[in-house]
């Protein structure tokens, strides 16, 4: 039997945009802490590399104000927002730790992670504690492969709504969760 499948009919599109389609992981502010300075920023892309190790790679440019107390701590906390905390969400990425204190600015409370110094957004549904697992691509692609080495998940609820962003100010909210089993 042969399913019918939509066809679409296509056109160019510009090569720069493509991640607009192929951002869709929820958006997370990622908290960094080196000597007496702190600072958090919004990443709106990452990518799973691995189960076991738990690794996970992002790109942080080099002219974000995270980069060198990330670079410099080899650490991070990678925090989960819900859509209640999108427009903070928003506006951190909008502004420059150089200039503000984030974590004032915006009333978000935080605690001291169980392993690295970065700390832990309360407000957040989930905090995945990092550290640098390998540094080859940092200095030729800011790329960053970190390790999770703890992580702080909120047991309800079970799939929180998350937000996606998509580029140039659009967002998708996490939507219905269904299951397709694997055939075996």
């Amino acid at each position: 039997m042969k399913l019918s499948m939509k066809k679409y009919t296509k056109k160019p599109y510009p090569v720069e945009d493509a991640r607009h389609f192929l951002e869709p992981s929820p958006a997370v502010l990622v908290t960094s802490a080196y000597k007496e300075e702190k600072n958090i920023m919004t990443m709106g892309w990452y990518t799973i590399m691995e189960f076991t190790p738990s690794l996970i790679g992002c790109m942080i440019s080099s002219g974000n104000h995270s980069f060198e107390l990330i670079r410099k701590s080899k650490e991070c906390v990678i925090n989960l927002p819900t859509k209640e905390l999108a427009k903070t969400v928003v506006a951190i990425g909008n502004c420059t730790g150089s200039e503000i204190n984030k974590f004032d600015a915006f009333n978000l409370d935080i605690k001291d992670g169980d392993i690295v110094k970065a700390p832990l957004l309360v407000n957040c549904y989930a905090n995945f504690e990092c550290r640098l697992y390998n540094s080859k691509l940092v200095n030729s692609y800011n790329f960053f492969i970190f390790e999770i080495v703890k992580a702080h998940v909120a047991s309800s609820p079970k799939y929180p709504k998350t937000i996606q962003y998509r580029g140039n100010s659009h967002f998708v909210e996490s939507g219905k969760n269904f299951i397709i089993p694997s055939s075996k």
